[in-house]
């Protein structure tokens, strides 16, 4: 009973009249004849394709699940997938930001993410396997030999061939230095790969001819830890040098894992026998290389999660305008029917501009990264290279990290709203819950892009980056200083900013004196950057539709209530978290184990 409407207005608010994305494609060479109408098309058109062949699957896909053969390792993806992938990869899809060098169209991230955001709002399973081909695509452009450029990025960039990224163990997950997998080498420069990798992703499915695996092991002469692992493509079929199929590659699926949920992806537990790869960069530098499909999947991963939020509010927000029960406090509002709808009552509407904020806040930040991406990879200038490099590096564990807790906290609030049908299947708001837990583990657990924002990315260059978003603050701050309709929009954002720094000095000096203090405050600490992320742009949001909202817009005043509410009631939530990080490690660490 699910429904889904791509957020198109919105959408375009935030890409056009907020980030005037125009402009930076404008700047940009291989972007300079995309302008506002084009992208806006590509978007329509994308969220046809998601709200009419993508959405009506996602129950189809979370009942069925995958299916493995055991005898022949073959696995039947639900009912639906596979027609709606070549639809997919038909219409062009798959190729929308890949380069026009291997087939690609040369669009920017920027609208390739738009798409994949209603692409997990529809259906975040079926998602999931063009999402990883992306990834696979985005390190073998960055990584591959030429050779394996023009073998593999052709049918990667036009979907025929999908893609996987095959790291964890059974014996590690985040600590890749233990990986245990191994690489010989052999004669015609190939190597023959052996190990187990669980937790894949896409490892195996019926959508696509060919699956790319790109596989985390380790050489002969490989040093301990991290700097002794290496990264190879082991194709599921060797492809003959024209491209076409060839023999079968020992990489087989040996289970599927049954889980919570996101059942229409395949996740498989993959066996490597001896399989053929060839080796991808340098030896013993694949985790760098892998870091191009990581950092690409961290970003996914958020998206993935704001797609959940905006789907779960608008259904949530028609369930409450149906639903009727009990009176307003102040007095009926229905007197013509027996009870008030649910959207009445003050706690609903909580929970409603809660699911909502986070949205659109999401969607801001989501956009913004994928701006500072394109600048990053096409500009023509080194110095904004750079600098967006910079930009994108701090914002990615929190793309990652606050907008999947949020989704979390945001799904199970529009579970609440239904009541007692929440949760029942056959109204679709219990598969958002299950479906959005998973955001917040795979891809690095949040604690963990917590202590990469707080380690690396602010504490580990004194801050620089953090001070670089830190001066967009400030300067919109100081050119909205003087305008009283904007005071209780700024006021709150410049105290959020000099907190942050304050903070953030204060933890780097407990830090110096142990380490602790960092993993004690990450969390916490991560959640209130987020804060200052989403304030920036909720206050960017409310300044034009202050100056747009006379227009007769309701669009414009709904925006404003909602920034409102966020300043109102969900920055507050910064004091708490604040004191929080404050409070050390002693209370977490002085306690014995057995005692435990």
């Amino acid at each position: 009973m699910s429904q889904y409407t791509p957020p198109i207005r919105d959408m375009q608010f935030v890409l056009h009249e907020m980030l005037n994305a125009e402009a930076t494609f404008k700047a940009i060479p291989a972007f300079e004849e995309i302008d506002a109408d084009t992208v806006n098309q590509i978007i329509e058109e994308g969220g046809k394709f998601c709200a009419e062949v993508l959405q009506p699957l996602n129950a189809v896909g979370d009942s069925e699940g995958c299916t493995l053969n055991k005898a022949d390792h073959s696995l039947k993806t639900p009912t639906g997938f596979k027609e709606a992938y070549q639809q997919f990869v038909e219409a062009g899809w798959a190729s929308l930001s890949c380069d026009p060098n291997y087939g690609g169209q040369g669009l920017p991230v920027t609208v390739n993410q738009a798409f994949y955001e209603m692409m997990n709002s529809a259906n975040q399973a079926w998602t999931m396997y063009p999402g990883l081909t992306h990834g696979a695509y985005d390190c073998l452009h960055e990584h591959g030999s030429q050779e394996q450029k023009d073998l593999y990025l052709p049918k990667l960039t036009s979907g025929e061939w999908t893609g996987t990224m095959c790291l964890t163990e059974p014996h590690c997950g985040t600590d890749l230095g233990m990986l245990r997998s191994k690489a010989e080498p052999q004669a015609d420069g190939s190597y023959k790969i052996t190990g187990a990798k669980i937790f894949i992703s896409s490892g195996e499915h019926d959508m696509a001819e060919n699956i790319i695996h790109l596989v985390l092991a380790r050489l002969p002469d490989a040093p301990v830890g991290t700097k002794g692992i290496s990264l190879f493509l082991v194709p599921k079929f060797i492809p003959n040098a024209d491209g076409s199929i060839g023999e079968r590659n020992p990489i087989f699926c040996g289970a599927i894992e049954h889980k919570m949920g996101i059942h229409g992806n395949a996740t498989c537990q993959m066996n490597l026998d001896g399989a053929t790869g060839w080796l991808i960069g340098q030896p013993h530098r694949g985790l760098a290389a892998m870091f191009v499909m990581m950092n690409a999947a961290r970003l996914g991963v958020g998206m993935q999660s704001l797609g959940l939020t905006e789907v779960a509010y608008q259904n949530a927000v028609v369930y409450a305008k149906d639903r009727i029960q009990g009176r307003s406090l102040t007095g009926p509002k229905s007197a013509d029917k027996p009870a008030d709808s649910i959207l009445v009552h003050p706690d609903v509407r909580k929970m409603l501009l809660t699911t909502r904020a986070y949205a659109e806040g999401g969607r801001a930040l989501c956009m913004w990264t994928a701006l500072e991406l394109d600048k990053e990879l096409s500009h023509p200038d080194e110095a904004v290279r750079k600098e967006a490099s910079e930009m994108v590096a701090l914002a990615t564990p929190i793309v990652k990290a606050f907008i999947t807790d949020n989704a979390w906290e945001a799904t199970s609030h529009c579970m609440q709203v239904y009541g007692g049908h929440g949760y029942i299947a056959e109204w679709g708001m219990e598969q958002y819950v299950r479906d959005s837990r998973i955001n917040m583990i795979y891809e690095g657990t949040n604690t963990i892009q917590s202590l990469d924002l707080l380690g690396r990315k602010v504490l580990g260059d004194g801050g620089a980056k953090l001070m670089k978003f830190g001066k967009m603050v400030r300067a919109l701050c100081e050119a909205e200083a003087n305008n009283p309709a904007m005071k209780e929009f700024i006021e709150p954002l410049a105290d959020l900013g000099d907190k942050v720094s304050k903070l953030t000095m204060e933890i780097g000096g407990k830090a110096m004196q142990n380490p602790d203090e960092v993993g004690a405050a990450a969390v916490d600490y991560l959640r209130v950057v987020g804060h200052l992320f989403y304030a920036y742009f909720f206050a960017k949001a409310a300044k034009i539709a202050l100056e747009k909202q006379s227009g007769g817009d309701k669009f414009y005043t709904a925006k404003l209530h909602t920034a409102r509410f966020y300043f109102q009631k969900m920055l507050p939530e910064t004091a708490m978290l604040i004191r929080k990080a404050r409070a050390g490690s002693s209370s977490l660490m002085e306690m014995e184990a057995d005692l435990f």
